[in-house]
């Protein structure tokens, strides 16, 4: 009897979610109809914002950067994705059910994916893999979504720096990327590569992982991409390949001061019970300051503790 009753709980839990991210998808598609009038007047990336499936308003800035760009059908990759009920590219799946991969490590993806969208529909691949620098490129090919792309979105928190520093120049139109914006503006420093490495192990607080903004940046411009924004919480960056750049001349006039996009806007670090204890920026650096952290600005890759650049930081 109890089993039967769980069974029953965990068939209206599914049913339940499934005709929420319906309503999700319907009040999305409705609101973009709508917000696609105005796309002309935006002059800052973040007015673009709102969000369906993404983790804050990056299905909104996604879409004005596809209608600039347009891209209708979009081919994606997105790494680091959970169980795909929260990605940035969800949205674009269950509108068109186009070509894609994502990638995530945890236990039983593509089961945990299949409770959240119809893979049967659409052409989504998954692929159930820790990515590192020496597999990232064989995994694309293998699906041959390793060029050519629309979208390549990464947010794995930790090694994203060096993942991307792997990749084919130009690999697709648009790329998103986490930063990690307690680095602040001025260095261009990333943790070092650790194949193994895991954002709370590393450190309890969760504020050691990724790059800096001016690091991604740098590292971005050498693959053939300019810098057009960041979302409001200034942990994800955008970019279009430069010879697409110039359908966002206007909200590029704004975006050279990087300060304005390392304010520390989220408060999500924690105390060595793993509790939430909201550290501003200040704290987040002191709390980590004996960690390394590479310096990434010329090829020698100088290692750092983070006590010795606090006040660059």
């Amino acid at each position: 009897m109890l089993n039967l009753k769980t069974k029953l709980i965990n068939f209206l839990d599914r049913l339940l979610k499934k005709n929420d991210a319906h309503k999700k998808f319907m009040l999305g598609s409705v609101y973009f109809n709508e917000a696609r009038k105005n796309y002309n007047k935006f002059k800052n990336l973040k007015e673009a914002e709102y969000k369906v499936f993404s983790q804050t308003g990056e299905d909104g800035i996604i879409d004005f950067i596809q209608n600039k760009l347009g891209i209708y059908n979009c081919k994606f990759v997105e790494i680091g994705v959970g169980d795909y009920s929260e990605a940035n590219t969800r949205f674009i799946y269950e509108k068109s059910f186009s070509e894609g991969l994502i990638i995530d490590v945890i236990d039983n993806l593509k089961k945990k994916v299949s409770k959240n969208v119809n893979l049967w529909k659409g052409l989504l691949n998954v692929e159930n893999t820790k990515i590192d620098i020496e597999n990232i490129n064989s995994i694309l090919k293998r699906y041959n979504l390793n060029k050519k792309l629309d979208l390549f979105s990464i947010d794995i928190d930790g090694n994203d720096y060096w993942i991307i520093d792997k990749l084919t120049n130009n690999i697709s139109k648009i790329f998103i990327l986490e930063y990690n914006p307690t680095f602040g503006h001025n260095l261009e420093i990333t943790v070092p590569y650790d194949k193994d490495f895991s954002r709370f192990k590393e450190h309890y607080s969760g504020c050691y992982y990724g790059a800096s903004l001016k690091a991604m940046i740098k590292l971005m411009n050498s693959k053939g991409y300019d810098f057009i924004g960041t979302n409001n919480l200034n942990f994800n960056a955008f970019f279009v390949q430069k010879d697409l750049s110039e359908n966002f001349s206007e909200i590029m006039n704004n975006v050279n001061d990087l300060s304005q996009y390392t304010k520390l806007h989220i408060r999500d670090s924690r105390n060595n019970k793993g509790e939430l204890d909201y550290l501003d920026k200040k704290q987040r650096l002191e709390v980590i300051e004996d960690k390394e952290v590479v310096e990434v600005s010329n090829l020698t890759h100088r290692k750092y503790k983070i006590k010795d650049l606090i006040s660059s930081i």
